[in-house]
């Protein structure tokens, strides 16, 4: 109830003050176009509070484009492999999980919880496994054009933002995003998730280090149940 009552607070404000500028005589410098958050009409004037509700309501429409992500919802397994070791020839560390993805807000986006283990040193420095544990939530920005994501787990205290495209031809999301691990020490990431069929993902996680793109971890989900 305090979302619907905030939007309606914000949209209220928004009209009233789309109204007032319109009836009030600039004194001012007009703003820089690149920060007005409204493009002009045909006429050169800022649209009616009308058209702006107008298009605010198109622009929260579903589309082809959210039905793709909620395609892949219900319960999956996975297995993970992953390359921390510098030394090329390393075998990666293999760990398996379960992943659950459901729709929220509306089917506006879709929240995905991942539950597994992975190897980390303990006091001792010893490997030892650890509960990992994750969120992920995407979606379809129908302003953008592109989809969105966001990314939180519990070996972090950031979140990561990614934002992609989708080729139909290939059945492929392709989403770009930088992490900060450590303090100044930047990573650009590229994930390639393929989607062959409706039982089975395939997600590769490339870091471009020193401008060389290295893949790092890959992860091959199966619907649970499927083989």
């Amino acid at each position: 109830m305090k979302t619907f009552t905030s939007l309606a607070t914000i949209l209220l404000a928004t009209l009233l003050a789309t109204s007032l500028f319109a009836q009030t005589p600039a004194t001012s410098p007009p703003a820089d176009a690149t920060l007005s958050a409204q493009p002009p009409s045909a006429t050169g004037q800022m649209p009616n509070p009308q058209e702006m509700m107008k298009q605010m309501m198109e622009m929260s429409k579903l589309n082809e484009n959210h039905k793709l992500l909620s395609a892949m919802n219900g319960n999956w397994n996975f297995a993970i492999k992953m390359w921390m070791n510098p030394d090329p020839n390393a075998k990666p560390q293999e760990s398996k999980g379960t992943a659950t993805r459901k729709d929220v807000m509306g089917g506006r986006y879709v929240m995905m919880d991942v539950t597994g283990k992975m190897q980390m040193p303990g006091a001792d420095g010893k490997m030892k496994d650890v509960q990992f544990k994750g969120m992920g939530v995407e979606g379809y920005d129908n302003a953008k054009k592109k989809f969105v994501s966001s990314w939180i787990d519990n070996m972090g205290t950031g979140i990561q933002f990614s934002e992609g495209t989708y080729d139909p031809a290939t059945k492929t999301f392709t989403y770009t995003s930088e992490i900060e691990m450590m303090p100044g020490m930047k990573t650009p990431v590229r994930e390639v998730i393929k989607v062959p069929d409706s039982n089975h993902m395939a997600l590769e996680w490339y870091e471009n280090r020193g401008g060389q793109e290295k893949k790092t971890m890959e992860i091959a989900y199966t619907r649970a149940g499927k083989k």
